[in-house]
């Protein structure tokens, strides 16, 4: 976009299951007295770096200021669930997949099955089986385990190119899409929640393109309350945001889930014919 580099690779990974509980008094050898262990998942990413506050917190004060019931998040959840698996289904992930060698004894390798094994649906999510699941946070509040996006591993990547080094190579037919503008926007770290609400406003503006002219959104859930509240602020048509599923189905492994939103909105606007 800057006209510094005609190719680059931009992605990310995450393996939030393989995060391990660490000590910062063990190096030198814990001398005397108990040692204690911090959760890495919480400290480097869960838990607000700036007050160390649990970010459900902030999606439970999203869910008072816009009126979002318990009801309102664990059927919004209910549905991306039942997106994500007919996504799944009807294979619309396929194009999105690459299977990875798998390195096996003697350095064969093996390709790795990952768009057949998808731990997320092995057991189907309705109405019932969230409003059974207790709030994380407090019993009277509404965010749970089932609203919420799951702890979960991945791995995402996309080649931006510019158009003349497009050309020149010969790419033109492997355009996935074409990157009209972009910008960011930020709030006070406690209403991270509704900061899309504001940068797709802005970036928008920027392309020169009006909000009904777009055909489909993706906005990360990392609660059901940050999809819903951006929704209803920017009102948006749910049938627009968030078609494969979102990341409280397909999970929200912290470094990578940039990209795989933007991966998938390219799937989303090849195989539905939208702009």
């Amino acid at each position: 976009m800057l006209g510094l580099r005609d190719i680059v690779i931009a992605g990310g990974m995450e393996s939030m299951t393989n995060a391990p509980h660490m000590s910062n008094t063990l190096r030198g050898g814990a001398r005397f007295g108990d040692v204690s262990f911090v959760d890495a998942i919480q400290r480097d990413g869960l838990n607000d770096a700036y007050d160390n506050v649990p970010m459900g917190n902030f999606a439970e004060a999203t869910a008072a200021k816009f009126h979002l019931s318990r009801e309102d998040q664990d059927a919004y959840a209910a549905n991306s669930y039942r997106k994500a698996v007919n996504a799944t289904e009807e294979g619309k992930f396929k194009a999105e997949i690459v299977p990875v060698p798998v390195v096996l004894k003697r350095g064969r390798h093996a390709p790795a099955l990952i768009d057949k094994d998808d731990e997320a649906f092995a057991r189907p999510v309705t109405l019932d089986s969230l409003g059974n699941l207790r709030p994380c946070f407090n019993p009277a509040n509404s965010v749970t385990a089932g609203n919420a996006s799951p702890i979960s591993d991945g791995a995402a990547a996309l080649v931006l190119v510019s158009r003349e080094k497009a050309v020149e190579l010969g790419l033109e037919a492997n355009i996935l899409a074409i990157v009209r503008g972009f910008d960011d926007a930020a709030h006070d770290p406690q209403w991270f929640t509704t900061a899309p609400s504001v940068a797709i406003p802005k970036a928008l503006e920027r392309a020169s393109i009006a909000m009904a002219d777009v055909d489909y959104f993706e906005i990360n859930e990392a609660f059901s309350a940050v999809a819903l509240a951006n929704m209803q602020i920017l009102n948006l048509d749910g049938n627009k945001v968030n078609v494969y599923g979102g990341a409280v189905a397909l999970g929200h492994p912290l470094g990578c889930s940039g990209a795989r939103i933007i991966v998938t909105l390219c799937s989303v606007l090849a195989q539905e014919h939208g702009r």
